[in-house]
């Protein structure tokens, strides 16, 4: 199983900071952390992209708004390959 992640961009919005992103799970993998340097995450949206329907919703596997610059826990369907958002500070 591997997770596998790769920053795209990054910058500010008003007064919070973001960065975009795509995940990527591989051999029967379901999930992993996405490390992002932010000291306080708010918001974190993930949308997984493929040709087919997804059978479940990814998910973020923590309680928001999350501290001290702890990786976010994502949790998806086996092999998917979608993007994520995260805002913070």
């Amino acid at each position: 199983m591997a997770f596998a992640i790769s920053k795209k961009k990054s910058g500010v919005k008003g007064d919070l900071r973001y960065e975009i992103g795509v995940y990527t799970n591989s051999g029967g993998g379901t999930g992993g952390n996405i490390a992002h340097g932010m000291q306080t995450v708010y918001q974190a949206t993930l949308q997984p992209k493929g040709s087919a329907v997804a059978g479940n919703a990814p998910v973020v596997n923590e309680t928001l708004p999350l501290a001290n610059n702890t990786p976010i826990t994502i949790v998806t369907d086996a092999d998917e390959v979608g993007t994520y958002e995260i805002q913070g500070e």
